[in-house]
């Protein structure tokens, strides 16, 4: 028996603990040699208080702090290149991102833009990244995007379009996950998040092309761990082995997506985004259902394996556990308390073809769905989301 030839690449060194970030400077410090470090989050987690007992510990470690805290959801280029230029000013040698998908997509962008000329504008697409970059940790607050894995840094240009910077050097040099850093995260936070990363796993399972042994074993695991523990942490967000196993499950699911790209799920959240300015998790968990039924036609087979990994209840032949499995995924999210349709967050029925002449643009994520997707098919399916 043999097996086509496939590439794995991940973050080298991870470590996870609750209440780990207090201890940030002291695990930096022993790994780097690098002491002028910029912190990049957004002004809600300092208002949190998260921030303060971070800086702390980087400045009882010896390291000299500058703070950015201008980090929006869907940053546009106007955040990163101020970023970059304050960075560069200070004479920054190390980036640490610690926050949501934003703050972790910002820093590391920061952390090449500051380490060499290339424009931000010729890093659009995959591969495209020159040179080296910075030393760069990363911290996620959010158990949902699993940027702290990927080589994937997602931009907003112009008013609504997103791009994506896809290149080796984005990979982090140390990830920490704290998910005592989740505890204060809102329930409908949680639930759009933790969403998101099933999306991921679910995606890396079903992609066309680069789908392997290494991103399968992941992404099954990282499934099953959150399908188990989203609802607890939905109910109860001080529930400690919840927020830990949906930590490491979005993790995991940015492991295996990192390898075995998303696919039309997201590409038809991303203009949801650009047009709508909806949270990135929220608007994968709209497109959700609409894309699993469509895809079921070719992607029912691996459909019923994840339906044994989240041990949905039934029996029956490949296409009775498939369906099994996408009614399981939309009780889930219906159980978490995410809105389900897009008129109930104000997207407006005239929209719908602006959307799906929009998304046929993410091309390099629609090339990666097990079935083509046209500009009709993508009007079909918000359509049906609406």
């Amino acid at each position: 028996m043999t097996s086509n030839a496939f590439g794995f690449t991940t973050v080298a060194d991870i470590f996870v603990e609750w209440g780990g970030s207090k201890q940030l400077g002291a695990l930096l410090a022993s790994r780097f040699d690098a002491r002028r470090a910029l912190l990049i989050t957004d002004r809600g987690l300092i208002e949190a208080g998260l921030i303060e007992p971070v800086e702390k510990s980087l400045v009882a470690a010896g390291f000299n702090v500058t703070l950015f805290d201008q980090v929006v959801a869907d940053p546009p280029e106007s955040v990163v290149l101020g970023c970059a230029d304050m960075a560069k000013t200070k004479q920054i040698d190390i980036v640490i991102g610690l926050g949501g998908g934003s703050s972790l997509d910002i820093a590391k962008l920061v952390a090449v833009l500051i380490a060499n000329d290339q424009p931000l504008t010729e890093m659009y697409g995959i591969g495209n990244v020159k040179g080296n970059r910075l030393p760069l940790a990363l911290v996620p607050t959010t158990a949902g995007t699993g940027s702290e894995v990927t080589n994937i840094s997602i931009i907003t240009t112009g008013e609504t379009t997103k791009m994506g910077v896809v290149s080796r050097q984005l990979y982090g040099d140390f990830v920490l996950l704290d998910a005592e850093l989740t505890v204060g995260l809102p329930q409908i936070h949680t639930a759009a998040t933790g969403i998101d990363a099933m999306v991921h796993a679910i995606e890396a399972y079903t992609s066309k092309f680069k789908k392997n042994p290494l991103s399968d074993a992941l992404a099954r695991e990282a499934l099953r761990l959150l399908s188990d523990n989203l609802i607890a942490a939905c109910k109860d967000g001080t529930n400690r082995a919840a927020r830990e196993k949906m930590l490491l499950g979005a993790m995991l699911a940015g492991q295996a997506f990192a390898n075995s790209p998303v696919a039309a799920v997201h590409a038809l959240a991303y203009p949801l985004g650009g047009h709508y300015h909806l949270p990135h998790g929220l608007t994968n968990a709209l497109m959700l259902g609409p894309v699993l039924r469509y895809n079921a036609k070719v992607a029912a087979p691996l459909y019923a394996e994840l339906a044994d990994v989240m041990a949905v209840p039934g029996t029956g032949n490949v296409t009775a556990r498939s369906d099994a499995f996408v009614a399981h995924m939309l009780t889930l999210m219906d159980e978490s308390g995410a809105p389900r349709r897009l008129r109930d967050v104000k997207v407006t029925d005239n929209s719908l073809s602006m959307l799906a002449k929009d998304a046929m643009k993410q091309s390099r994520l629609l090339v990666n769905n097990p079935v083509e997707i046209t500009e009709e098919d993508a009007l079909t399916l918000y359509r049906e989301a609406f």
